[in-house]
């Protein structure tokens, strides 16, 4: 049985947790990836965990963001557990490309529930990979940034990044 695999990647804005299973992203979070693999599922936890300098088709895909091709994350492969709302949800969100931002209530017809706004919400908050699956991409209608897990400062510098605020 193969362990998961945790690294971190040195981003601007602080250090990027990532949790992967050979090589699909399971979790990505800035700090420490105590929290993120308390949200993965039981049967991965099980498989213990071995930290590694770099995992092969992330780390580097998620430095090139950080560099300037902010498509590399469209590469990466992911999966997370959730709800069937939250998995429409973070499927749009996956569709929602650099340098554009939509609303929770855009992100709620997006995901086949024009009304559920606030399972909208609740989706970007219980997102376990952060910036692959950019719930950072999501605001308030009207443009105000709205929160964001690891603070109004990291999505305003993620949002400046791509190109959708200046």
């Amino acid at each position: 049985m193969e362990s998961l695999l945790i690294s971190s990647v040195k981003t601007p804005i602080g250090r990027l947790s990532v949790i992967s299973k050979e090589d699909i992203l399971l979790a990505a979070g800035f700090g420490e990836p105590s929290r993120l693999k308390s949200g993965l599922a039981e049967q991965d936890r099980k498989l213990g965990f071995k930290t590694v300098r770099n995992i092969s088709g992330i780390t580097d895909l998620i430095s090139d963001y950080f560099s300037g091709d902010l498509l590399a994350l469209e590469k990466i492969s992911e999966r997370q557990i959730g709800g069937e709302f939250s998995q429409r949800a973070w499927r749009a969100m996956r569709r929602t490309k650099a340098g554009k931002t939509i609303s929770y209530s855009q992100l709620a017809a997006k995901a086949g529930s024009p009304n559920a706004v606030r399972a909208a919400g609740s989706a970007c908050a219980n997102n376990l990979i952060a910036i692959v699956v950019p719930c950072h991409r999501i605001v308030k209608t009207g443009g105000a940034l709205g929160n964001y897990a690891y603070g109004l400062k990291a999505k305003d510098w993620l949002l400046r990044h791509e190109g959708a605020l200046q």
